[in-house]
């Protein structure tokens, strides 16, 4: 069979590695490093944090045009509330500011927004206004799906879908993995095939728990605001490089067995 990329065209399993078959479907980065290149230019974290948008919008611009139909980005963390309330408070302002300042391109690429994460009633109303509002403009887009996890942590949604399956009285004998992540956050979200860590630190920092079980990981070394584009495209093509087995033998693209 053959699976529809963002741009609309078809991948071909038949088709050799390299070509739009090796295209992971859902990417996934936990933007890492912020801090440290601040630290190393000797500024502010805040000055790191603020690099970091220019990463983020060739981020995108690089996953859609290269055929990925679901980007997830880790914004902000359910544990990055413990950091100093100045530099809380900056990331608060900027992802609005962000949002504001992005929201008119990313209509027009086609892209579906969503946010990821809890109704937090530390989030300001007017950040949370515009995440809604940014949701709503694009709800209709069928390009490129872009997820952004703020005020996220992969077992808080592991526990809410919990709590949603006793709420709605599904039987202990009845509950299976697939009418488990029925119940979680966007239930049509796929499961996550790659995804890149920056700076090199190796950890999983409870992101999408549930959607990373069988992803595949890549740990460049650079640092968040010094990836770019060509970064990305390494990272897809190291992808493409390695077969998946999810536990099997049988080596799978994007959950497809290889022909």
């Amino acid at each position: 069979m053959t699976a529809d990329r963002a741009d609309g065209t078809s991948a071909d399993p038949s088709q050799a590695p390299g070509e739009p078959r090796g295209v992971p479907r859902h990417v996934a980065c936990v933007m890492d490093g912020n801090g440290r290149w601040a630290a190393r230019r000797s500024l502010p974290r805040t000055s790191g944090h603020r690099a970091a948008e220019t990463t983020v919008i060739d981020v995108i611009e690089a996953a859609r045009t290269a055929g990925v139909e679901w980007l997830s980005l880790y914004a902000f963390s359910t544990e990055n509330w413990q950091r100093p309330s100045s530099e809380v408070d900056f990331l608060m302002r900027l992802v609005r500011r962000v949002v504001r300042k992005h929201a008119a391109l990313l209509h027009a690429r086609g892209i579906r927004c969503r946010f990821l994460g809890v109704a937090d009633p530390r989030i300001p109303v007017p950040l949370a206004r515009d995440f809604a509002d940014l949701m709503t403009l694009t709800s209709t887009n069928r390009g490129m799906t872009l997820t952004v996890a703020f005020d996220h942590g992969g077992r808080g949604d592991i526990v809410e879908a919990a709590r949603s399956l006793i709420r709605s009285g599904v039987p202990a004998d009845a509950v299976d993995e697939r009418r488990f992540a029925a119940h979680l956050p966007f239930p049509d979200t796929p499961d996550v095939d790659l995804v890149i860590r920056t700076s090199g630190e190796q950890r999983i920092s409870n992101f999408m728990l549930w959607q990373v079980a069988y992803a595949e990981w890549i740990f460049p070394q650079v640092l968040w605001p010094d990836f770019r584009a060509p970064h990305f495209l390494e990272c897809l093509h190291a992808y493409r490089q390695r077969d998946r087995r999810f536990g099997g033998v049988t080596p799978y693209t994007n959950g497809e067995p290889h022909p």
